[in-house]
């Protein structure tokens, strides 16, 4: 098992945490949470799970470049900052009919699907079963828990062969500490997106009281 988690492990982007990189800022953030590292579900635990066969970085940079040039937030990254940043992600191919991210889990990765489609679903405290959306492609699953190893709000599943972008939290706090100007756009860029999208949120439960 060892040797097979040791097929999605970071190579050649830098030094791990506790050796050479500052920031342990979101690494660590699980222990805000009061969570026992032993809770946390690591993106190389899922990528087997599920499995998930890596892809090459060329392929699946050139996938995320492509994307993001025409996203209304993230093409505000120059095309030279998107390259710096392709690094600091893991590629893979996921088959469909997968669990991708668990509801309610604690995990503390990201996921940009790059190709195919993924159900966001939620099981209501009450039991419902909601279909809350499909990612496509250029989508962002799990930002928040990226930033702060929170629980997953939904269940996302592959409807169909998914080629993703995942980067982890010590992929972010080495982004921090060897080029703090990308990741504090790479943050900025996050929570204005999900800013917007909680307002969205509220502005939909606000109509539905009334």
């Amino acid at each position: 098992m060892k040797s097979v988690l040791g097929l999605f492990k970071r190579s050649g982007r830098g030094p791990a945490p506790g050796e050479g990189t500052d920031s342990l800022m979101f690494s660590t953030a699980f222990m805000e949470q009061g969570l026992d590292a032993g809770m946390l579900v690591p993106w190389d635990a899922r990528a087997v799970e599920v499995g998930a066969r890596r892809i090459p970085a060329s392929q699946g940079g050139r996938l995320l470049r492509g994307l993001w040039s025409k996203d209304k937030f993230m093409s505000r990254l120059s095309p030279e900052a998107m390259e710096r940043m392709e690094r600091f992600f893991e590629y893979a191919v996921v088959p469909a009919d997968r669990d991708i991210v668990r509801q309610d889990e604690y995990s503390n990765w990201m996921v940009v699907l790059l190709s195919g489609s993924v159900a966001v679903d939620r099981v209501q405290p009450w039991g419902e079963h909601v279909r809350l959306a499909e990612a496509r492609p250029g989508d962002m699953l799990g930002e928040m828990s990226l930033l702060d190893s929170g629980s997953r709000f939904s269940h996302c599943i592959t409807l169909t062969e998914c080629e993703v972008a995942v980067m982890d939290p010590r992929a972010l706090d080495e982004m921090m500490a060897n080029d703090p100007a990308l990741a504090a756009s790479l943050v900025g860029l996050l929570a204005r997106k999900l800013s917007l999208r909680l307002r969205a949120v509220s502005a939909r439960v606000t109509d539905n009281a009334r």
